[in-house]
């Protein structure tokens, strides 16, 4: 069984970029985030995070922050009947979205949703073939993305097809053809 206080720190250096910036969010020291990690590292005999700036995961800490993403999404839906003593703050969900889609439909789509549900989209823009990567790598739950196949463990539902069309004048700053 994972000790969760350590996937955690795992899971803030990523999000957050750095260690530091972990530390803050998590309330605690550098060196205890540091620690964490350290400690998770030995615990599973390998390294998990490159240490870059931003810090990166390796694959098995890719793997890591799939699963800690996914036993918090599951943990925070669980009724409040069940367990009345956990506060009532938005279930942080991550999300790879293209530009395109977040500038045209993707509001109104996700709005009944958000009016149902206590959540904190955390939208990461970028093309749909990154995000596809995204949702492969653990970074976020779900994804808009070109691939109509599902990964593992995931359902894939077609949400049409977007058609771009240049409008007389809008060749402004593009190279003209000879």
């Amino acid at each position: 069984m994972f000790d969760y206080r350590l996937l955690s720190a795992l899971a803030a250096v990523i999000d957050e970029g750095g260690f530091d910036r972990a530390a803050s969010a998590l309330g605690l020291t550098q060196s205890a985030v540091s620690q964490r990690i350290k400690l998770l590292e030995d615990r599973l005999g390998q390294l998990l995070l490159i240490r870059a700036t931003p810090p990166r995961p390796t694959p098995a800490g890719q793997a890591l922050l799939k699963h800690f993403r996914q036993v918090r999404l599951l943990e925070n839906d669980l009724p409040l009947a069940l367990l009345p003593e956990t506060d009532q703050r938005p279930t942080p969900l991550p999300l790879g979205i293209n530009a395109d889609t977040l500038a045209t439909w993707f509001w109104p789509a996700i709005s009944p949703f958000l009016q149902k549900h206590a959540v904190l989209l955390d939208l990461r823009v970028d093309d749909q073939d990154v995000t596809h990567r995204m949702l492969r790598d653990g970074e976020v739950v779900g994804c808009v993305s070109a691939s109509e196949r599902p990964m593992q463990g995931c359902r894939a539902r077609y949400l049409g097809t977007m058609d771009y069309r240049l409008r007389p004048g809008s060749r402004k700053g593009c190279p003209s053809r000879p």
